[in-house]
């Protein structure tokens, strides 16, 4: 989402090396392209305009004049401004959501913001944190509304309470409360009802569901795709509801993203989580030193680790580490190494998260040719997969064929792979070897 602003706040910073110092001139033609790289971006006019005047004050301070590295310098302040201006100046929590507040959950957005599904993920996530999540269908207007949030919960395992042809929504609202208590259920998240754009009819019967269920917290889902009206949005829901936090949907879009980057500021309230995909693991919660890292260029290895750890098997792990250095590898792990690493996201987001990488152009190439990979494989026999020396000139041709590739494709993954394998066979001799001599003790590959 972020692409944009990223690659123009790297360009200006780039420019500032040369410098020896850094000077009010060479501040104020920075930041005044800083200025412009975030209106561009979407960011509140007004919003973009403090932005500039904190991080103005801060750079031309005695620190930073006296540095020998003015283009990190000032990498640094522009940073510790995002972070102050998507966290809150106020703001001493690492993660808001912690601690978890038990209770009535209200979700409210426009429709289309993606608030049926963030129910789900949203679900998902508070299981995951040992909580006993209820599901509450409470959209009258939409029966879509309601298929959707049984179809969530039957896939995730988390029971979704509705009341099919009923309009009273209070009604709704007390007979899922009393059922959350009599099967213990911990957290009720109730997906209200939308609108194309706020109306009076829509707010009443929102401040009426508050009055009835005296939520512990009351999320605006918004889409962060929607621009500068998302921030509009947002102030209206604040008004009339005093929402207690912020989930943004569709981060991982190629909108600018500058309501992201606003709504904190103009609304006073915090982004609690972010959506960064279609799948139901796809929300975390939003930390800002994070986000700010990942803007401009510095990466998040820390939210890429606790992705890997979420997603890969550690007994495979293990099973994996003994087979290479068995040289036992074959086609068959590379298969389930493949396919562990897609639950990680697409590549351009992990390579986001990576310093330096996000700027890498083309990455579809790198995706379909992972595809082709897997299919290629997948259209080979158990056997053939555990034993790939069997591959001869008809099977490769079948291969080919089954996986919409070609044989030369074929022909080059089997030599990669016999490649790799021949790599491991020698950097295991040499571990051996170097172990005998007393160089370094004998390690596990």
């Amino acid at each position: 989402m972020f692409d944009s602003l990223s690659d123009k706040l790297q360009g200006i910073f780039k420019n500032l090396r040369g410098y020896g110092k850094l000077t009010e001139k060479n501040v104020a033609d920075a930041l005044r392209e800083v200025r412009l790289a975030l209106l561009e971006a979407d960011v509140n006019y007004k919003v973009a305009k403090d932005f500039i005047e904190r991080t103005k004050q801060r750079a031309l301070g005695q620190e930073v004049l006296t540095s020998v590295m003015p283009g990190q310098q000032i990498v640094k302040v522009v940073h510790d401004e995002l972070v102050t201006l998507m966290e809150g100046a106020d703001s001493q929590a690492e993660t808001p959501m912690l601690p978890i507040r038990n209770g009535n959950w209200m979700m409210v957005g426009l429709h289309g913001s993606g608030k049926t599904t963030t129910c789900g993920k949203l679900a998902k996530w508070l299981a995951k944190q040992g909580r006993k999540p209820l599901l509450v269908a409470c959209d009258v207007y939409r029966p879509a509304a309601i298929d959707q949030l049984e179809t969530l919960g039957r896939q995730l395992q988390i029971p979704v309470f509705s009341m099919r042809g009923e309009k009273d929504v209070l009604k709704i609202c007390k007979q899922a409360v009393s059922l959350a208590q009599a099967q213990d259920r911990n957290v009720t998240i109730f997906d209200t009802a939308g609108r194309l754009h706020i109306d009076e009819e829509l707010v009443q019967q929102l401040v009426h569901m508050k009055t009835t269920l005296t939520p512990q917290e009351i999320l605006l889902v918004a889409d962060s795709a929607t621009g500068q009206e998302a921030v509009n949005i947002a102030e209206h829901f604040d008004k009339a509801l005093e929402i207690t936090g912020i989930v943004l949907t569709k981060l991982d879009g190629d909108a600018r993203g500058g309501a992201a980057l606003s709504m904190r500021a103009v609304t006073g309230k915090p982004i609690k989580f972010a959506g960064t995909g279609e799948k139901p693991g796809d929300l975390e919660p939003f930390q800002a030193e994070r986000m700010a890292g990942r803007i401009l260029g510095m990466g998040d290895v820390v939210g890429l680790v606790e992705k890997a750890q979420e997603s890969f098997d550690a007994q495979k792990a293990e099973e994996l580490q003994a087979k290479i250095a068995g040289q036992t590898l074959n086609l068959e792990d590379f298969l389930s190494q493949l396919q562990q690493l897609k639950k990680l996201g697409p590549l351009e987001n992990l390579l986001g998260m990576l310093p330096g990488m996000g700027k890498i152009q083309d990455l579809s190439v790198g995706e379909s040719q992972l595809k082709r990979t897997e299919a290629i494989i997948q259209s080979m026999t158990p056997m053939e997969r555990r034993r790939p020396e069997i591959l001869n000139a008809s099977r490769r041709t079948r291969v080919a064929r089954g996986s919409g590739t070609s044989v030369t494709e074929v022909n080059d993954l089997l030599k990669q792979f016999n490649g790799m394998k021949k790599m491991m066979k020698e950097m295991g001799k040499m571990q051996k070897a170097m172990a005998r001599k007393g160089v370094l003790p004998r390690m596990r590959l």
